[in-house]
C-alpha cells in the first residue's frame, strides 16, 4: 500500500497498526506461556497432585533438630532493623543446636551495636566482622560468613547440617526452621519456603501501594510458579530467605567456584543461583508450602520497599542479575524443561520493551480516536489477523487478571484482591523503568564497572502480631 508522503495521519495510523501487531504478537506469546503454567498448575491441583501441607505450627517450633543449623544474615547498614530481626529470630527458635550468623563491616558500627544489642548475651549468634569496608556485594559477605563457619567447624570438630538463608529484614516464621530441618533429613539439598511480602498499611497512600504490589508477584510465584517448577523437577531459583542448603551442597559449589567459596563474589543475584546451581550440581530441590493449623502460610515475612525510586533500584537489580548476567553466569544447559524455566526467568527486558510499546500505543490510540472524531484522519483498518491476535489477548488479559486476584486474594482478603488488579499499571510502569535501567548497568559492565552491592534500604520491621500471618 502505497502511502501519500504529503499525509502524515495516514503515517500514523500504519505506525499504530504495526505497533499493536508488534505488542500483540509478543504479549501472546508472554500470555502462551503463562497459560501453560496455569495449565499443569490446575492439572497438579485438581489431579491429585500434591497440595499445601498441614502442619502444627507449634510443634514444627520446638521441634529438636537432627544436628546443628546455621543462618546466615549478611548485613550492611541495617541499624534500623537488624537489632528487632535478631531478637525475634533468636526468641522464636529456641533450638540449642541453632547458630545465627551476622555479617557485619568493620565501617558500619551502627548495625554491629544493634546486633549486640538485642541478642541479650545469646551464645547462639556468632558476630562476623568483615576484614574491608563495606560494601562490597552480598554474595562476598556471606562468603565471609561461610569462612567463619568452617572455622567453627575445624575447632568444634562436627559439622553443621545445614546452612540457612536470610536477610536483615526478615521476620521469620516459627515452623520455618523445623519444616527446613525436616526436609534436609528427608534428603533434600536445597528448600525454598514461600515467601509473604507484608502490606505496609502505615504508610502514605501511594508509598502503600508501591509495597504492596510485591505482595500479589509472590502469591503467584511462590503459589503456582515455584509449585509448577518443583512438580516438573526443575532447577529452584532461591529467594534468598527463608531457604536452606544442605551442608554437602555447600561442598558442591564451594568445588565448583574453586576458591574455597561457595559464591561468586561479583554476583548480584547469588540467591537466584543457588537452588539453580545445586539442581546442576546433582541435588535434589524442593518447594514447600505448609499452613498451620490456623490456615496461615509457614513463611518468610517482610515489608518490601515502598518509596518509587527504590523499587526501581531493587527491581533492576533483579533484573541485571537474571536475565542478563544469568546469561552468562548460569547458562542454558539442562534440558528442556530446564531451558524453558530460564526463558522465563529472563524475560524482564524483553517484558519492558513490550509494556512501553504497549503503553505508547494507548496514547497513540488516543491521538488517532480524536483526529478520527474530527475528521482529520481515516479510522485504522484492522486486518483479520490483527482482529484475531487482539482478541486472543483481550481473552489472555481477562484471565491473567483474574488469576492474579484469586492468588492475591486467597492470602491477603478479597479487597486485597481487588486492589492487586488496580496496581497493575504501577507494576508495569515499575517494569518498565527497571528493565531500561538494568540493560544500562549492564551495559556499564560490560565496560569494566565493578559490581557493588546497590543494596535496598530498610525502616522498619513488622509489629509482631503480623509475623506469623496474613497482614489484614
Amino acid at each position: 500500500m502505497s502511502i501519500p508522503v504529503h499525509d502524515p495521519w495516514q503515517w500514523l495510523a500504519l505506525l499504530q497498526h504495526e505497533l499493536l501487531l508488534f505488542a500483540g504478537v509478543f504479549f501472546l506469546i508472554g500470555a502462551l506461556d503463562d497459560l501453560a503454567i496455569d495449565a499443569l498448575w490446575l492439572a497438579d491441583r485438581f489431579g491429585g497432585g500434591r497440595r499445601t501441607m498441614r502442619r502444627n505450627r507449634a510443634a514444627l517450633q520446638h521441634r529438636p533438630l537432627s544436628g546443628p543449623i546455621a543462618v546466615l544474615i549478611p548485613a550492611w547498614r541495617e541499624a534500623a532493623v537488624i537489632g528487632q530481626t535478631v531478637g525475634h529470630l533468636l526468641g522464636t527458635w529456641p533450638q540449642p543446636q541453632l547458630r545465627l550468623y551476622v555479617g557485619c563491616y568493620r565501617n558500619d558500627a551502627a548495625t554491629l551495636a544493634a546486633c549486640i544489642a538485642a541478642a541479650r548475651a545469646d551464645p547462639r549468634l556468632r558476630l562476623v566482622i568483615h576484614d574491608r569496608d563495606g560494601p562490597t556485594t552480598k554474595a562476598d559477605c556471606l562468603n565471609r560468613l561461610y569462612a567463619a563457619l568452617v572455622v567453627d567447624e575445624e575447632r568444634g570438630q562436627r559439622r553443621f547440617r545445614a546452612v540457612v538463608f536470610h536477610d536483615a529484614e526478615d521476620m521469620v516464621d516459627a515452623g520455618a526452621l523445623g519444616l527446613l530441618d525436616e526436609c534436609i533429613t528427608g534428603g533434600a539439598d536445597f528448600v525454598q519456603l514461600p515467601v509473604e511480602p507484608l502490606i505496609p498499611r502505615h504508610r502514605a497512600f501511594f508509598a502503600r501501594h508501591v509495597g504492596a504490589h510485591y505482595c500479589e508477584e509472590f502469591a503467584e510465584a511462590h503459589g503456582k510458579a515455584m509449585v509448577v517448577r518443583d512438580a516438573l523437577g526443575a532447577g529452584l531459583p532461591g529467594a534468598g530467605v527463608g531457604c536452606a542448603a544442605s551442608r554437602r551442597a555447600l561442598d558442591w559449589l564451594v568445588a565448583g567456584q574453586g576458591d574455597g567459596s561457595p559464591f561468586a563474589a561479583d554476583s548480584l543475584t547469588e540467591d537466584y543461583e543457588l537452588g539453580l546451581a545445586i539442581a546442576a550440581a546433582g541435588g535434589r530441590c524442593r518447594f514447600v508450602r505448609a499452613r498451620g493449623e490456623d490456615g496461615r502460610l509457614i513463611a518468610t515475612r517482610a515489608y518490601f520497599p515502598h518509596s518509587f525510586d527504590t523499587v526501581v533500584r531493587q527491581k533492576s537489580r533483579w533484573v541485571l542479575g537474571i536475565s542478563l548476567q544469568g546469561w552468562d553466569r548460569v547458562g542454558w544447559s539442562g534440558g528442556l524443561i530446564e531451558t524453558w524455566m530460564r526463558a522465563r526467568d529472563r524475560r524482564g527486558p524483553l517484558t519492558a520493551l513490550v509494556l512501553l510499546v504497549g503503553y505508547v500505543l494507548v496514547l497513540l490510540t488516543g491521538l488517532m480516536g480524536v483526529l478520527v472524531l474530527a475528521g482529520f484522519a481515516p479510522p485504522i483498518r484492522v486486518t483479520p489477523l490483527l482482529a484475531a491476535v487482539l482478541a486472543a489477548n483481550a481473552l489472555a488479559f481477562a484471565w491473567r487478571i483474574g488469576m492474579r486476584f484469586a492468588f492475591t486474594a486467597r492470602e491477603y482478603g478479597l479487597a486485597e484482591g481487588l486492589w492487586a488488579i488496580a496496581r497493575l499499571p504501577l507494576a508495569n510502569v515499575i517494569a518498565i523503568i527497571a528493565g531500561r535501567r538494568a540493560v544500562f548497568a549492564y551495559i556499564a559492565a560490560l565496560m569494566g564497572r565493578a559490581a557493588a552491592w546497590d543494596k535496598t534500604e530498610h525502616e522498619a520491621n513488622p509489629a509482631p502480631g503480623a509475623v506469623y500471618g496474613m497482614a489484614r
